[in-house]
């Protein structure tokens, strides 16, 4: 069976066998008089108004307020989104608008389920937080518009929230990291307060549900504060959800157990009084536990505040097509209505759902002078921040927050030329002293290896933060040790990309734990790279130590280097591996790299005493080791040159070849390389693969993208051949020139109809 089948839609959970006394640990909320008639009123139609945005971004190409009758022609040709998490996320924000309006609240907020892009799109627009970071989304008909017909469609946003999103600090992509990433961002920032959407399916996976112990390592004296919002919504693509086949009882149960205290947001007929009485909740008890804190009187082992919130996945959207229930199942996880471009049932049925929002009260339509046609009406802007730098998209937390770290002179701690000595212990003194110059814009993230790692120097000037620990408890600790690297990682982000600097040391078979997350970063802070209104951020370090040549204790399970690889794999421009071969070079590179903006540093060593090649003074003078051998194996190799040197002094080798090759690979072009290393005249092959380029776009855009287009590989055989073949290098220039206009030519037409070229893909002939 393709998808489950339901008896009904928004299916309630089989009831636990828990005592009805679970419940008395939930919170209960008298709800009247939480909001003002007219407060309410703005929510519902900002939430209206949003939701009509969001599901006219899947859809529509043209007709985008609705002011005929919709065509097939006013359909996109590929229909892409995620509808299901979008109403939910959109009752979020504008509540949050609200709060945040009426308390003058520092937030951020964090959203796991990222391919909602249009639900918080849909919102920036409203707020008017696309505009003053992307200039043509004014919040206008002209802007609008744009926002609409261009989402998911070749030159507009993506299908997902990613750095382009004004406000995020989180890559929408790979499922798990928001909750660890969410309270990275609060420590060290005591004014902040991070909300954070987990969905239903997000919190099943493995990374989520270590990170909801991260409260365990908040100190409220020192840091902010992660309000958690499990949006239980019951679906995933094709499937029920853990969250949502369980009742109240276990959910209360299982977050009372995490340490949290829980208050269920349900109440669909009263839903926004429900949310607003609750978030007001939360703010008060976060309010209350950082007051205790910084007053000198911490409560031991506070109970944070999590909101589970229920609503129906895919909430207003039609409720059956085609005798399936689409509201309430997993059929409204992405596109609700996929046939609406060839079915009129379908389009009738878009017409209805769009035309339920009412989007002629909400939007100016045919306006007179003075006022703005398209905008959003006054009545459901009441509820946005007036002041600017309140708003949740211009935060500059998100993108302007860098703070530069002051990295200690190194070279007092260097170690004598000539003497054996470990990497790690020595790297540790560094450090211990950048821990003191920077008490509150560095910490280390380690999975509880650090002593292991021979970096403890750290400890003669810090702690631990480990807050349920009476040994760690609010001391002000840099060290963060909890053993789930997906949290380090997560936590890392955050604080990263929340403007201060980090490192992550961790044995080095088991930093691939985190190897996909380490990529959904680069691809985030690539576009970060990108994107000109986003400022520097402190680069990720990695220190990967407890290396597989030293490993023969632990096994071959412990013997794993490929990190270096997945590294290597990234952007050039914005990944660095470093192997230096000593202590010293060590000390040298790490503080390199902790001054270094924008990249993701990778810095393998031994924890192992090994000989000093180099004094201070000459490994400070060494020019950047990009890639190198390692510290064991180089070890090898001068042995072996010595060697060489005394049996066969006259040994030399010498290769021809006069033929090039092309190669077109479907990964990363790294790989093949690595294959060939060693091979005669390697220079006459040249390797395209995937480079790292995308967005939504369409299949054949990614080929022109990552230079593996027929195009490319055409021009590199015509630019190859006329190295030997006088016939074909007297046209050579033109030839190449000519094809490469082809594709120029085909790249338009991609971006001008969101399609590629008709027969781009039927069967190549040989005529």
């Amino acid at each position: 069976m393709p998808g489950q089948i339901i008896a009904q839609p928004n299916p309630p959970p089989d009831p636990s066998h828990l005592p009805d006394s679970i419940r008395e640990y939930a919170v209960q909320l008298n709800m009247s008089n939480v909001l003002t008639e007219s407060e309410l009123c703005a929510i519902q139609k900002f939430r209206r108004a949003a939701n009509y945005i969001a599901a006219a971004m899947i859809f529509l190409k043209d007709n985008i307020l609705l002011e005929r009758q919709l065509t097939f022609d006013d359909i996109k040709p590929r229909l892409l989104g995620h509808w299901g998490t979008c109403p939910g996320l959109i009752l979020v924000y504008a509540h949050l608008n609200r709060i945040i309006k009426k308390t003058d609240l520092d937030s951020l907020l964090v959203v796991g389920p990222g391919h909602g892009a249009p639900a918080i799109l849909a919102s920036l627009w409203l707020e008017d937080s696309l505009s003053p970071f992307w200039e043509p989304y004014t919040r206008d008909r002209a802007g609008l518009t744009r926002l609409i017909t261009k989402f998911s469609a070749p030159g507009g946003f993506p299908s997902h929230i990613n750095a382009e999103t004004p406000g995020s600090i989180h890559e929408g992509g790979e499922l798990g990291y928001a909750l660890s990433v969410a309270f990275g961002a609060v420590m060290d920032n005591p004014h902040l307060v991070v909300t954070c959407v987990v969905g239903d399916g997000e919190a099943e996976t493995g990374p989520t549900a270590a990170a909801w112990h991260a409260c365990k390592y908040i100190d409220p004296a020192e840091s902010g504060a992660v309000l958690p919002i499990v949006h239980v919504n019951g679906f995933k693509i094709s499937e029920r959800t853990i969250y949502g086949c369980m009742d109240d009882k276990e959910l209360i149960a299982l977050f009372s157990g995490y340490g949290y205290v829980v208050r269920i947001v349900s109440d669909l007929e009263h839903i926004d009084l429900d949310l607003a009485a609750s978030m007001e909740w939360a703010l008060a008890e976060i309010s209350r536990i950082q007051r205790a804190a910084r007053s000198g009187n911490p409560i031991v082992k506070p109970r944070w505040p999590v909101l589970i919130l229920r609503t129906p996945k895919g909430w207003t959207c039609p409720g059956m097509m085609h005798g399936e229930f689409i509201e309430g199942s997993f059929h409204s996880h992405q596109v609700p209505l996929p046939q609406a471009k060839t079915s009129q049932e379908e389009l009738q049925a878009l017409q209805g759902w769009l035309q339920s929002y009412g989007p002629h009260e909400l939007f100016v339509i045919k306006c007179g002078s003075g006022v703005v046609e398209g905008a959003p009406t006054e009545e459901l802007l009441s509820i946005v921040p007036d002041k600017k730098d309140k708003k949740l998209g211009c935060r500059k937390e998100a993108y302007a927050a860098f703070q530069p770290i002051r990295v200690p002179e190194w070279i007092h701690l260097g170690v004598q030329k000539g003497s054996q000595a470990s990497c790690m212990k020595v790297v540790g003194t560094l450090l211990r002293d950048t821990i003191k110059e920077n008490p509150t814009t560095f910490r280390i993230f380690s999975p509880d290896e650090l002593v292991s790692n021979k970096l403890d120097a750290v400890f003669d000037d810090t702690g631990r933060n480990f807050q349920w620990d009476v040994a760690s408890r609010a001391q002000g600790g840099r060290v963060i040790e909890i053993l789930s690297e997906h949290t380090c990682q997560g936590m890392l982000q955050g604080y990263t990309l929340t403007g201060r600097t980090a490192l992550f040391p961790s044995y080095e078979a088991f930093l691939g734990i985190v190897h996909t997350m380490m990529v959904q970063f680069s691809k985030f802070t690539k576009m970060a790279h990108e994107t000109n209104w986003r400022h520097d951020i402190g680069s990720v370090n990695y220190l990967e130590t407890s290396t597989w040549a030293r490993q023969e204790h632990n096994g071959f399970s412990h013997q794993n280097p490929s990190f270096i690889g997945a590294v290597l794999n990234l952007k050039p421009a914005l990944a660095r591996v470093y192997l230096p071969p000593d202590a010293n070079c060590f000390l040298s590179t790490v503080a390199h790299c902790l001054r270094a903006k924008n990249y993701v540093n990778l810095m393998v060593g031994s924890k192992q005493p090994t000989p000093v090649w180099l004094s201070p003074e000459e490994a400070n003078k060494a020019t950047s080791v990009l890639v190198g051998i390692g510290v064991e194996v180089t070890f090898e190799v001068i042995a072996a040159a010595a060697l060489l040197r005394k049996i066969v002094p006259a040994l030399r080798v010498r290769v021809i070849n006069d033929r090039n090759i092309i190669i077109n690979y479907h990964g990363y072009p790294i790989e093949v390389k690595g294959l060939i290393f060693g091979r005669p005249a390697v220079d006459r092959i040249t390797i395209e693969g995937y480079r790292e380029e995308g967005t939504t776009t369409s299949p054949f855009d990614m080929m022109l993208c990552n230079h593996t287009s027929r195009y490319h590989v055409a021009a590199a055989a015509i630019r190859a051949g006329a190295l030997f073949n006088t016939k074909i290098s007297t046209e050579a220039h033109a030839d190449a020139a000519y094809i490469m206009h082809m594709a120029t030519k085909d790249k338009e037409y991609i971006f001008a109809h969101g399609m590629d070229p008709e027969g781009t893909f039927d069967t190549p002939k040989f005529d």
